[in-house]
């Protein structure tokens, strides 16, 4: 070792220090470094600079390693805002903008003269939007805490009805509804906190004259034709949600409510609204306005609804309560002026959300008050049903208006008797006596036939009385119609095991035995007799009409026309015309109008009182009306059910034949 000069040998390399600066002998390159002050040129094998080189290596290395990652990012660029920008958009837009229904207004019902008959009143509700609670369960369930706290309802409750709607996250679920506005605005500011809580305002219906002390007239059987409005149960939601039925919707359940939802309910509207975290209501972004629903006349006198009702109502405080069915009808083509079915309920306590213990009175009544039993009844018809046996009788030619039996008491049948309502018997009866006076054994006769006379037999009964249309709906535009029923000779073989009897005959030929009919058949039937033959279809609604358009008056057709000749109607005309001139029906001859009506007495239990029955219509020259009145175990119909009549076709004659 020198100064300036060491020497290391190592893995064929050959390192000097020389001058201070570093030689290496790169034998396998054969690379030569030199003194840079040397006047040599520096030479590096196959590569010049290797440290140039290096940096050049890096160099190309990064660029590529950037170019990648801004394809990549372009790339995803692309994809997120080209191929999907619509769907991440709507997902952005989701977090802050919400699109709320704007309710419909629910149109107005009136009667037949404009009499307005329920009302939409301001309510407000207490909702949850599940979709804007918070994300973050902890935060979550402070919510539903202090959720339950102000509504009184159970944290369970809340859990289970969100659990139930999982699948209408974005839609309002009402907690509480019918709140006062005090309650409202308490619960509001105490919400504002409460991501997903809200308070909305709708309307709700009022039933104007219903059992409401707000009102001085009261009628609260219009319950029955006007029902109610009620939330949607799971069946209706799943039925109607795909045509626009939000969860905490209501939906007409009975009467003219529900067999006209459609045309009441409207259209709803939309807005699209901007949020805060919250789910606060910011600043509306869109809107479409809602189309409100149509107003509906119905053909009820509001005035003829009331004063039948209050003729029952005082035969109750006298007699005690009675099921009672009552309808005035307009024989020319259909139209229910009253329809009493008693007792009735308060249909504004359903409005407003029933308590359970209103509803379980209600369900709990032996007399059931929810029971429309002026259409849906089946009642043993007795003898209002007779004038049907006689026009029968009278169209297949098996007497005529002069042939005539011999009434003494009754019909003996090897050991059994067929007895008539008076002993003794009223002696020789033809077909307008025999209404006149509802004449049993005229009837067995025509009916079953007696001795050498043969009379329609069951198979013709029967026919007829499917052309008046016993055993068949009428149509009427109220849901819960009953068909009654009919028996007959394969029903009864097939039923009780029992083949069929002159005796059934009988019985049939009266109105008694398994033969049942509801009150709005036998109006119907009535209707025809006045009418001179039609079997028209009985509806409540008459016109509808919304705020762009021209009333439309609603057409009903008849169910058949010309059941029987006008000779035959002629006939039955002048019996139940004779009833009320010199037989059982001569308390309507205190009016001050002509009239024509048929009494009926059915016995249906043995230890029970019968049906009373009483059907008429006036004016005889000229039918305006028909009124039929049932109290069911009332008795004998000439002296419970023909009073009520009597005394509504006086009002009526007063109201509408003196002017």
């Amino acid at each position: 070792m020198s100064d300036g000069l060491f020497e290391i040998q190592s893995d064929n390399h050959d390192w000097q220090k020389l001058d201070g600066k570093f030689k290496h002998n790169w034998v396998e390159e054969n690379l030569h470094l030199e003194n840079p002050s040397s006047k040599h040129t520096t030479t590096i094998g196959t590569r010049k600079y290797l440290g140039k080189s290096i940096l050049n290596k890096r160099l190309i290395l990064f660029i590529i390693i950037l170019s990648l990652g801004l394809v990549t990012i372009l790339s995803r660029s692309f994809y997120a805002q080209i191929l999907r920008g619509d769907y991440y958009r709507d997902l952005a837009e989701s977090n802050r903008i919400r699109i709320r229904p704007i309710v419909a207004e629910r149109g107005i019902i009136f009667d037949r003269f404009g009499k307005q008959l329920v009302q939409n009143i301001p309510n407000f509700s207490l909702s949850i939007v599940p979709q804007d609670l918070p994300a973050d369960k902890t935060k979550r369930q402070e919510v539903l805490v202090k959720l339950a706290s102000i509504s009184g309802l159970t944290e369970d409750y809340i859990q289970n009805l969100l659990l139930k709607y999982k699948n209408y996250s974005y839609e309002s679920l009402i907690l509480k509804d019918n709140l006062d506005y005090e309650t409202s605005l308490k619960i509001y500011i105490e919400s504002s906190k409460m991501p997903g809580v809200l308070i909305e305002g709708g309307t709700k219906r009022n039933y104007t004259f219903s059992n409401n002390q707000n009102f001085a007239s009261s009628t609260m059987s219009l319950a029955h034709v006007l029902g109610y409005l009620g939330k949607l149960n799971d069946q209706e939601l799943e039925e109607n949600h795909s045509s626009g039925y939000l969860v905490s919707d209501n939906i007409g359940k009975t009467g003219i409510e529900k067999k006209y939802e459609t045309e009441l309910r409207g259209i709803y509207g939309r807005k699209k609204i901007e949020v805060n975290s919250t789910g606060s209501e910011q600043a509306v972004v869109a809107q479409e306005s809602p189309t409100p629903g149509k107003n509906l006349w119905l053909t009820i006198d509001l005035g003829a609804q009331n004063k039948l009702e209050q003729l029952i109502k005082n035969f109750v405080a006298i007699k005690g309560e009675h099921r009672i069915s009552a309808i005035a009808m307009d024989p020319r083509n259909g139209e229910i002026l009253a329809l009493v079915s008693w007792p009735s309920f308060d249909n504004n306590l359903f409005s407003n959300g029933i308590k359970q213990g209103d509803y379980q009175k209600y369900i709990n009544d032996p007399n059931k008050p929810l029971f429309n039993r002026a259409i849906g009844g089946n009642i043993p018809s007795g003898s209002i049903v007779k004038p049907v046996i006689a026009a029968a009788a009278l169209e297949e030619k098996i007497i005529d208006a002069n042939k005539t039996f011999l009434s003494n008491g009754g019909l003996q049948v090897s050991k059994w008797y067929f007895k008539d309502w008076k002993a003794g018997g009223h002696g020789i009866t033809n077909v307008t006596k025999a209404l006149a006076w509802s004449i049993n054994t005229f009837f067995y006769y025509i009916g079953g036939g007696y001795g050498n006379f043969t009379g329609l037999g069951v198979d013709k009964i029967l026919e007829y009385m499917y052309k008046f249309n016993l055993a068949q709906k009428t149509g009427i535009d109220l849901p819960g119609e009953s068909a009654g029923f009919l028996p007959s000779k394969e029903w009864k073989k097939t039923t009780k095991g029992e083949q069929w009897y002159v005796g059934d005959t009988y019985n049939l030929s009266i109105g008694q035995g398994d033969l049942l009919v509801t009150p709005l058949q036998a109006a119907v039937w009535t209707s025809a007799f006045a009418n001179g033959g039609t079997i028209v279809k009985p509806h409540v609604a008459m016109q509808i009409s919304s705020k762009d358009s021209d009333i439309e008056k609603l057409s009903f057709s008849p169910n058949k026309t010309n059941v029987v000749s006008s000779k035959t109607i002629d006939i039955v005309r002048q019996g139940m015309r004779e009833c009320v001139l010199t037989g059982s029906c001569q308390l309507l001859k205190t009016l001050s109008f002509s009239s024509a009506g048929k009494t009926g007495t059915a016995q249906w239990n043995s230890t029970k009182p019968e049906h009373a029955w009483f059907t008429a219509f006036a004016p005889y020259e000229n039918p305006q009306i028909v009124i039929t009145v049932l109290i069911e175990e009332g008795g004998q119909g000439s002296t419970v059910s023909m009073p009520i009549a009597r005394d509504f076709l006086n009002w009526w004659g007063k109201q509408y034949l003196t002017h």
